[in-house]
């Protein structure tokens, strides 16, 4: 039978304060600088990629084309969790986070460098699902990585604080990702926009490496896990001990609960920050520059509000502040995209302002919310695979929805279903999780 391990304090030996907000600056910087180089791609499958890299048929299928590679991103996630799960169950949090930085600055630095179909063909978009794959691989691995090193360094009763500084990571990623894109569409025209000037946001992704040495030589393995340590390396003697195996086994059901609260956040997150982009240039023929401003600005009050429902979390209980996110993700779906169709520059912010509120709530006491679900020995697998099971469920393919979607039906309350739909099936997962805490 399937049970949540009870939470357990995530520090029995208490690091010097120093060393806590060293590894916690660690772990936000590694957070932000992997999702600014997750998060230029999707901006710039919205913008630029489909005519550069799939330049036939029509501007639709150019854009359904990009997106495509952006959600094969997405579909590597899981592999990165599970690899660097495994890793980092047995060897520790920081080796395989800084593989994962390594990674990522190597695959996105490539994508800046990457050739045309106009040069080289067909090898062209080829290359570049590859190193979308690289990235995926990454960013899978990194999450739980980043996570742990926050949480476990927690002190008691702050860990859902702790474990926001690594969600902070996303909205910093998407506001300097819009910044670097908005900064080199002002200073260029659009045809060197096009033709150039895109790729110098995948450029920065050299500066990654710098950030995963740093990791390397001066940040400790957590306290948690050097304890786990001691007790595998005690099993490893008498039986094969895998933390990948314990999970499918004995905890899978507590994977897929906690990949299917969470992917309602993850798909509604990647339908406002790229599929809104595409939806509002090419249907609704807004200003590109408008528009990454206003996405620019809401990912601003992410910074104020998902740690600040994480310290509220720690108080009043994750479970609670996380099912009122999904609550109110559900009941905005309509009258975001109502707003969003009037074409104002001014409703826009509004929708996606509020939408962000909501996934703020949840995203905030999540980090802390999956590793309790985990014991120490497997924290690392369960967490990160739940995480990248919603990510694949529902962050890699809602733009690639969308765009089909409103191809297929012509209105975009069909995208509003459809994010009612993903936030039922949260409500549902959470209800069980609850059900399996109280009981237990």
């Amino acid at each position: 039978m399937d049970t949540a391990p009870s939470a357990q304090p995530l520090t029995t030996t208490a690091p010097p304060a120093g060393n806590r907000r060293r590894v916690a600056t660690a772990a936000a910087l590694a957070s932000a600088v992997e999702w600014y180089d997750y998060f230029v791609f999707g901006i710039a499958a919205a913008l630029v990629l489909g005519d550069l890299y799939f330049p036939a048929g029509s501007p639709s299928a150019g854009v359904l084309a990009s997106f495509a590679t952006f959600a094969v991103g997405f579909l590597a996630r899981p592999l990165g969790g599970i690899v660097a799960g495994h890793l980092g169950d047995k060897r520790g949090r920081k080796p395989m986070l800084v593989l994962a930085l390594t990674l990522m600055g190597l695959a996105t630095t490539g994508i800046g460098l990457l050739p045309t179909y106009d040069t080289i063909g067909v090898a062209a978009p080829v290359l570049l699902v590859v190193l979308r794959v690289v990235q995926g691989v990454a960013v899978g691995a990194q999450w739980g990585g980043a996570m742990l090193l926050a949480t476990e360094y927690a002190p008691e009763g702050k860990r859902g604080v702790y474990g926001s500084v690594v969600q902070l990571g996303v909205p910093i990623g998407v506001v300097t990702a819009n910044s670097v894109f908005l900064l080199a569409g002002a200073f260029t025209s659009d045809a060197a926009f096009a033709s150039w000037a895109w790729r110098i946001p995948f450029l920065a992704g050299l500066l990654v490496l710098g950030l995963a040495w740093y990791i390397h030589t001066r940040v400790e393995e957590t306290p948690e896990f050097k304890q786990a340590e001691q007790a595998l390396a005690e099993r490893e003697k008498t039986e094969t001990a895998s933390p990948l195996r314990t999970i499918v086994r004995h905890h899978l059901g507590t994977v897929l609960l906690a990949g299917g609260s969470f992917a309602v956040n993850t798909a509604t997150f990647y339908i406002l920050i790229t599929g809104v982009l595409d939806y509002t240039t090419r249907e609704l023929h807004m200003n590109r520059g408008a528009v990454l401003t206003v996405s620019l600005c809401v990912s601003l009050t992410q910074l104020v509000l998902i740690p600040a429902s994480a310290a509220l979390s720690d108080r009043v209980g994750r479970i609670r502040i996380y099912a009122f996110g999904a609550a109110g993700i559900a009941l905005w779906a309509v009258p975001l995209f109502l707003l969003i169709d009037t074409g104002s520059l001014l409703w826009l912010a509004v929708a996606t302002f509020v939408a962000s509120c909501f996934l703020s709530i949840m995203y905030g006491p999540q980090a802390a919310l999956f590793a309790e679900l985990f014991t120490p020995e497997m924290r690392y697998t369960g967490a990160s695979l739940g995480y990248q099971i919603a990510a694949v469920a529902g962050g890699g393919l809602a733009p690639f929805v969308m765009v089909l979607l409103l191809e297929a039906t012509g209105t975009s309350m069909s995208v509003a279903g459809y994010i009612i739909g993903l936030s039922v099936i949260a409500l549902l997962s959470i209800k069980v999780l609850a059900s399996r805490a109280r009981s237990r």
